[in-house]
């Protein structure tokens, strides 16, 4: 099979890529690498392709089984709208556009659970969005991009999944951006006290990135249009996770605690799997003890330029 992937210097893109291409399939991995890293792809065996999704010329590269799109800016941090709906909307509607043109079938795209925001949790795909920021508010346009455009175009299929909490080898570049877990790990494998808000029983859905690759594979090969979580259905506590890094690493560490300064903090997340097990058929492999272990196994035989 032929495929595209976007944001393929990125954590999940960089996996799915070189997961694919493993398989044997021919992978065309695009990034404009400002964000994403070049180095996540060293041991990729595929066509890399530089450039920007908002300007890039998706049709010249001709006719994908599918296309697999994680390009996103993920610093939810950011508030120029203009530039986040020109990165999550009308880039990724250019995408739909060209798979139109081309032929190609089935656009795979990452949503996220920031459409949420801080509704309430489990968190179920039929539940009203409401994001706390731009980047979930441009999520929800995205979903509702694809969703006109499928109407419309009903020889494209779309399926967007809402990650939750991805965390997993290649997110390096990400640095104080990167998931709770590895922020952790690095002050654990330092020989520091792990440092989280008070008292440590604030939950997410904290899912790992081999799982969010195999719920890409399970989208393409879904026969329909959709909106899915990715996640583990599971509320892991800071605390927990301090505990399994902690049996990972051979330590326990002592953990130090310090007020939460931030008013619009989110306290729980969970995914809610009935939709994306019966429909879809993904149940996460790596609930997030095994999935640790896992990772801080990775870690161990890497060197991180965070470490350095």
């Amino acid at each position: 099979m032929r495929f595209l992937v976007t944001g393929a210097g990125g954590l999940i893109g960089a996996n799915v890529s070189l997961t694919l291409a493993q398989r044997g399939h021919d992978i065309h991995a695009l990034d404009h690498f400002a964000v994403g890293r070049r180095e996540n792809l060293a041991d990729f065996k595929g066509t890399v392709h530089t450039g920007d999704i908002r300007d890039f010329d998706f049709a010249a590269l001709g006719r994908f089984d599918g296309v697999f799109h994680q390009a996103a800016i993920t610093d939810t941090t950011v508030m120029d709208e203009k530039l986040m709906r020109g990165v999550s909307v009308h880039a990724f509607v250019r995408i739909l556009e060209a798979a139109h043109r081309t032929g190609t079938p089935k656009v795979v795209y990452a949503s996220s659970a920031a459409t949420y925001g801080k509704g309430p949790v489990p968190n179920r795909e039929d539940q009203t969005p409401a994001p706390a920021n731009i980047y979930g508010v441009s999520k929800v346009e995205m979903e509702q991009a694809a969703k006109a455009f499928t109407d419309g175009h009903p020889a494209v299929q779309a399926v967007g999944l809402r990650y939750f909490n991805v965390y997993g080898p290649l997110e390096f570049h990400k640095k104080a951006a990167a998931s709770m877990i590895y922020q952790l790990y690095l002050q654990i494998a330092a020989g520091k006290s792990p440092r989280i808000f008070k008292w440590g029983e604030q939950y997410r859905d904290f899912v790992y990135v081999k799982d969010v690759v195999a719920a890409n594979w399970k989208a393409w090969e879904y026969a329909g249009n959709g909106v899915f979580n990715v996640g583990t259905g599971l509320g892991t506590t800071f605390n927990d996770l301090i505990a399994h890094l902690g049996r990972a690493l051979g330590v326990t560490p002592k953990t130090e605690y310090f007020d939460n300064p931030y008013g619009f903090y989110q306290e729980a997340t969970r995914a809610d799997m009935t939709r994306s097990s019966t429909k879809m058929g993904f149940k996460a492999a790596f609930p997030p003890a095994d999935g640790i272990a896992d990772y801080v196994h990775f870690l161990k035989t890497r060197t991180s330029p965070l470490l350095k």
